[in-house]
């Protein structure tokens, strides 16, 4: 079976999750908006820059999370996803999608920002396994703490690797779609690398090496 990996944020929505999660709560009310805000934008300035420090990131963004019951953060989440998240689903992302469904590939959406955010995007795709950096959980709900190896950078390649173990499947004519720089790890690793709507530096390494560079929000 063929994988086709796809990124979400700037990917396959037309903007980034994690950091609209942050905007959304300082929109509601549900964070100091002040201090909140000027953190979430210096963190994802880091990520955009390739060099954010991922463990205080989701320290950061998964406080909230131990802080509120399961419950009050499930209808917060419904909310988000019905006010921020559905109007940046890219219609051609789920063209992409349905193509490599039709050809009987397997779809894994692999991310950095967290499974509580992005669990029900990837079920709103269609898409059943997911790969994200994991929310550690104690007595049935989040400790606001992060587990596991973080999904980012390198860490995609290594939480890819222990999951190909885990089901068998391989690398071969594997495609990998993403629009970031943080991604090169990932996209050196696969069969077709494919940059999506690119930052500059990603755009400059595709273009240096002959990778396809693709819109999917024209």
């Amino acid at each position: 079976m063929r994988l086709a990996l796809f990124d979400l944020d700037n990917t396959l929505l037309a903007g980034d999750s994690d950091h609209s999660w942050g905007e959304w709560l300082c929109h509601r009310g549900l964070v100091d908006a002040a201090e909140y805000q000027a953190r979430n934008d210096a963190f994802y300035a880091d990520y955009v820059a390739g060099k954010l420090d991922v463990i205080a990131y989701q320290d950061f963004t998964q406080a909230i999370l131990g802080r509120n019951s399961m419950e009050q953060l499930a209808r917060w989440h419904a909310q988000f996803m019905q006010e921020v998240i559905e109007p940046i689903i890219l219609e051609q992302g789920e063209v992409l999608l349905e193509k490599h469904r039709a050809a009987g590939d397997k779809l894994v959406i692999i991310t950095a920002t967290n499974r509580f955010i992005t669990g029900p995007i990837a079920a709103r795709l269609g898409v059943d396994t997911l790969l994200a950096t994991e929310c550690e959980m104690a007595d049935g709900r989040y400790t606001g703490r992060t587990t596991d190896i973080p999904c980012y950078q390198a860490g995609k390649v290594t939480r890819l690797n222990r999951w190909l173990e885990e089901t068998g499947l391989g690398l071969e004519g594997s495609y990998f779609y993403s629009d970031s720089r943080n991604d090169l790890p990932l996209l050196e690793a696969v069969a077709h690398p494919v940059a999506v709507d690119p930052d500059n530096h990603l755009r400059a390494v595709a273009t240096e090496r002959g990778w396809p560079v693709i819109s999917l929000r024209d």
